[in-house]
């Protein structure tokens, strides 16, 4: 029976010890798992006391019942180890759920941070994508400027250099202009040849109008002729028709047929140089007279007195004085008539005789303006040059050979104007109109 109680007993705490682990940390379930094993503890000893009993009255062994009672004893004392062992039990799992749940507190704080981290990896590395784009983005657009202005920048290097170029080509051709075009610095004195006029006095006109007053003025337009200088071996043909000559042009070489051989020539278009057109307005005085070659023989107010008489003396040829101006440093002067006629007339003449026992040089006084100064190049639209042309007959024969020749349809020829040719050694400078020019 003490067998039978002490395996009962460490059934007991095997029974606690698994329903320990099986429930873990729920200390509700062990106590109802121990309960109910108390239960049927109690059932089995209270089955197995009516079974000693029927036992002790079957055999009448009251020894029996003290053994029983014995088992019992110890059995309970067993009971009560277990109780102990039990309550020893649940403090350690008391302990050990405080370690679960600090350890389960733990592992929640770092599953937190651990999934805060995560979103705050996966915004970072979103943000460096987007970063990444848009520093990429910005890297071709920066690249396609960078491109833009280099090639910008070599336009305008080109465009500079092609600008430098006309410049120095500018100013080749202005020097060259103003060295082949000085004007002379005043005074400017023109001549030009007045045909005669018979004119007829009636009477003195006492009146004056304002245009009496108006100075003299002229307009004279001047044209430079464009020139070639044809050298020897050369011709210079003009064709009535601009076609003719552009298709002779097109040909490299023309070979010309003479009495018993054939002469090479090469056409070529004419290189003019710059030529010019201007205009000069010139304006005379009709009241106001220079005078020059005046001696330095007294002062300049007696000398100005002087002059107001000499010039107020109308059987010389003299009016009535409006002013008198006079320079002694340089001897010159100019009388100012208050009518007007009188300057014109006294310029005619060039000399006039005053109270110093001397003569003094008179002119017209004027004023010139350069206007509408123009340069022109250009290259004869009918005209056309020969060049390399052997002196195989003498000049008149060679230039009816050459206008046979390029007479003559076959030939690519039309009719011509005027042909000239000039043997070698030789030099003739052309004048072109402009008709035939560009």
């Amino acid at each position: 029976m003490l067998k039978k109680s002490t395996r009962w007993h460490r059934v007991c705490e095997q029974y606690a010890f698994s329903v320990f682990l099986q429930t873990g940390s729920d200390t509700a379930k062990i106590h109802s798992s121990f309960d109910t094993y108390r239960w049927d503890f109690q059932r089995k000893k209270h089955q197995q006391r009516n079974t000693e009993e029927v036992m002790a009255d079957i055999y009448g062994n009251q020894q029996i019942n003290r053994k029983m009672d014995s088992g019992l004893n110890k059995e309970g004392s067993r009971l009560e180890e277990a109780m102990k062992e039990l309550e020893i039990w649940k403090a350690k799992v008391e302990k050990a759920d405080d370690v679960k749940a600090r350890l389960i507190l733990e592992k929640l704080e770092q599953d937190e941070a651990k999934s805060q981290a995560q979103q705050e990896m996966f915004a970072c590395v979103t943000k460096q994508e987007e970063s990444q784009k848009e520093y990429t983005k910005s890297m071709n657009a920066l690249q396609e400027k960078i491109l833009k202005l280099g090639k910008r920048k070599q336009d305008l290097l080109d465009q500079l250099r092609r600008y430098q170029d006309e410049l120095e080509a500018k100013r080749a051709e202005s020097t060259k202009l103003k060295q082949k075009f000085k004007f002379v610095p005043p005074p400017v004195q023109i001549y030009v040849q007045i045909p005669d006029t018979e004119v007829k006095f009636i009477a003195e006109n006492k009146g004056e109008t304002g245009d009496d007053c108006q100075p003299i003025r002229g307009v004279f337009a001047i044209h430079q002729r464009p020139t070639v200088l044809l050298q020897g071996g050369q011709a210079l043909i003009t064709f009535e028709e601009e076609k003719v000559a552009s298709q002779i042009l097109k040909i490299a070489k023309c070979s010309v047929p003479c009495d018993n051989i054939s002469v090479d020539v090469k056409p070529k278009r004419i290189k003019l140089d710059p030529a010019v057109k201007f205009e000069v307005h010139l304006d005379v005085s009709r009241k106001a007279l220079k005078v020059s070659s005046i001696p330095s023989s007294m002062p300049e107010e007696r000398m100005k007195d002087q002059l107001v008489i000499s010039f107020c003396r109308p059987s010389r040829g003299g009016g009535e004085v409006e002013s008198v101006e006079y320079d002694q440093n340089t001897g010159t002067g100019q009388i100012t008539f208050l009518h007007p006629g009188v300057a014109e007339s006294l310029a005619l003449i060039g000399r006039y005789r005053v109270d110093v026992d001397s003569e003094v040089n008179v002119g017209p006084i004027y004023k010139y303006q350069l206007c509408k100064f123009q340069t022109y190049c250009g290259s004869p639209k009918r005209t056309i040059l020969l060049d390399d042309i052997e002196d195989v007959e003498d000049e008149e024969d060679l230039q009816d050979h050459l206008e046979i020749h390029f007479q003559k349809p076959s030939n690519y020829g039309g009719e011509i104007e005027s042909i000239k040719y000039i043997s070698s050694e030789k030099a003739l400078q052309a004048f072109l109109c402009e008709d035939t020019m560009e």
